[in-house]
């Protein structure tokens, strides 16, 4: 009795070894994200190309359920526009992206460039008239189209496989940004049937093909290189910003509570220095 129980222990320590080991991936690397340290701020040229390689590529399969076309253009998003006064023409010209100094807030509503943002997708909705489902373009107010109507039309087009809602990703995996760029540039080429190999995915094989390729993507800035790497860098800065909208505003009031703080303990001690100035402790 004792031999069978312990032959059976050796077998299931056994397995367990071989599901630890098959679950085994690389760690991701460290890599140099403008939003990473205590003062980092997003590179707002990077999520902007991030979010064209979201639209030309992972939109064809990934939904963004938590996002509207209206997140991208309120103060802190990618295409925030300010009307800006030239001071040489004197006429307030448009700025994306918040101005240095000075500049009028245009809504959501009213930001065109928005506007031609939403109005590029097409959404399914019912004619409030007939009752009838109806194609339309995309309004501002309108959440991130989803690729498919629900999860058995998701899975069936993907092999089974469920792609995963990328609204909050970096938030819902370990090491974040770091394991989401180095996902997307951790494949080796190898490939099992409907499965390709990628060194950080636990077990080493991923349902999803290799998503970027060199030259794949045409950025209007010509310096910017359309290699793999960028690709990946600029689509983790938008996927962090969808995350994290409101990480550069948290971190400045984080510093003004913090020297709020050191001098609230600076005047205390000099407080209490002058009402104990003549005791003997």
């Amino acid at each position: 009795m004792l031999r069978a129980f312990s032959s059976a222990a050796v077998a299931w320590l056994a397995l367990v070894g071989v599901a630890f080991a098959a679950g085994e991936a690389e760690h991701p690397e460290d890599h140099a994200f403008s939003f990473d340290s205590p003062l980092g701020s997003y590179d707002m040229a990077a999520v902007q190309r991030g979010f064209q390689v979201y639209q030309q590529v992972c939109a064809a399969c990934h939904a963004m359920t938590h996002l509207s076309y209206r997140h991208l253009g309120e103060r802190g998003g990618p295409f925030s526009l300010y009307m800006v006064r030239n001071h040489e023409t004197g006429e307030m010209e448009p700025y994306i992206g918040k101005p240095h100094h000075g500049g009028s807030f245009v809504s959501p509503t009213e930001n065109p460039y928005l506007r031609a943002i939403a109005s590029g997708v097409t959404i399914s909705d019912i004619d409030p008239s007939t009752g009838q489902p109806v194609d339309r373009p995309g309004r501002v107010s309108d959440r991130f189209r989803s690729p498919f109507p629900n999860e058995i039309a998701a899975r069936a087009s993907n092999g089974g496989a469920y792609p995963v809602d990328l609204s909050v990703i970096t938030k819902a995996r370990h090491y974040g940004a770091d394991y989401i760029y180095a996902l997307l540039t951790g494949y080796t080429g190898a490939s099992e049937g409907v499965l390709y190999e990628n060194r950080y995915f636990p077990g080493g094989m991923i349902a999803m093909a290799q998503p970027l390729n060199e030259g794949q993507i045409a950025y209007s800035d010509p310096n910017t290189p359309q290699t793999v790497e960028q690709y990946a860098a600029d689509v983790t800065h938008f996927l962090q910003w969808a995350a994290d909208p409101h990480m550069e505003e948290r971190k400045r009031l984080g510093i003004m509570v913090i020297a709020f703080l050191l001098a609230l303990t600076g005047l205390l001690f000099l407080a209490y220095k002058q009402v104990w100035r003549g005791e003997s402790h």
